[in-house]
């Protein structure tokens, strides 16, 4: 079955066709025009702040395309599926840095949480600075890729790594309980479906301006990385490295990886490998929210959810 790709948008487990999705640019409805205003008042605000100052922007500048995403939104498993594919594609040892390797052919990739960091990361003068924001001229000249998944699976997941494995996560945010953390104003639910709409609204018209949901990846994955390849203009990609790439860019595998210190980064390190609530690869599950918020929990984050723009899917 092919995949419809819409304003670059890339799904294939999808709303039907009635969705919104169809139309990327969408004239909002009277109850909406009121958190939509919002949402472009967001949207202004940030193209003001989008200055990087810091020594951090050559990080995120030059690159092919650039990945948005909240945290725990999957770009662990996206990124491991790129590298070892344009690893083998050009016969290189895998890594999660191939743009050391000097390769023409190799799309470099730019991951950032942007504007979800400079609300919830650093001290003031790092906000000052723009330390975490994607510099303007570069979200201008990249291609951008959103990558999306349920607030609340994203809530839950940084939770945990925020209790479990961040040794770095300010004491009063590791003595919080997940109902507590889940209504925090940087780092709840709500503050995770403000930064998507954001997003949304500051790219939503351009182009070259794709979204990934993570579900449609776990769900279809040969079939929706193969239309990522595409995007960043691997049109006829090698079959059997691709098989390759995703047979090593499983969870299982990811997991062992991570345990045995395989991955060249130290952020891709357990926090202790007897607890495998501490792993950065941790379970991937949809809708295991369910698991860690009570009902009470469930039903406030659902309604957060209302507030989240329709043509997400969720």
């Amino acid at each position: 079955m092919a995949i419809e790709v819409t304003s670059r948008s890339l799904f294939k487990s999808r709303p039907d066709k009635s969705s919104p999705y169809k139309e990327i640019q969408l004239r909002p409805t009277p109850a909406r025009r009121k958190s939509i205003s919002r949402f472009q008042s967001a949207r202004a605000v940030t193209r003001l702040m989008r200055r990087n100052f810091s020594s951090r922007a050559p990080e995120l500048s030059g690159g092919n395309a650039i990945i948005l995403s909240i945290p725990k939104s999957g770009r662990t498993w996206l990124r491991t599926f790129h590298c070892a594919y344009f690893c083998k594609r050009y016969g290189r040892e895998f890594t999660l840095e191939p743009e050391r390797y000097g390769e023409p052919g190799i799309p470099r990739l730019i991951f950032s949480h942007d504007c979800f960091e400079h609300r919830t990361k650093g001290d003031l003068w790092d906000r000052i600075r723009g330390k975490y924001l994607v510099p303007k001229k570069e979200l201008r000249r990249a291609k951008i890729i959103l990558l999306v998944r349920d607030p609340r699976d994203c809530f839950v997941s940084l939770f945990v790594q925020m209790t479990r494995r961040d040794p770095g996560a300010p004491t009063e945010l590791k003595r919080k309980t997940v109902s507590d953390l889940l209504r925090d104003k940087r780092f709840g639910v709500s503050a995770i479906i403000r930064t998507m709409n954001a997003w949304l609204t500051e790219f939503s018209g351009r182009d070259d301006f794709t979204i990934i949901r993570y579900e449609s990846l776990r769900e279809f994955p040969a079939e929706n990385f193969r239309t990522l390849l595409g995007v960043l203009g691997e049109t006829t990609p090698d079959m059997s490295i691709f098989q390759d790439a995703l047979n090593f860019s499983q969870f299982d595998n990811m997991q062992k990886l991570e345990a045995a210190g395989a991955f060249d980064s130290k952020i891709l390190r357990p926090g202790d490998v007897r607890d495998p609530e501490s792993f950065k690869v941790r379970r991937g599950k949809i809708g295991g929210y369910r698991e860690y918020l009570s009902a009470e929990d469930q039903e406030y984050a659902a309604d957060a959810l209302t507030k989240l723009d329709s043509r997400f899917g969720y």
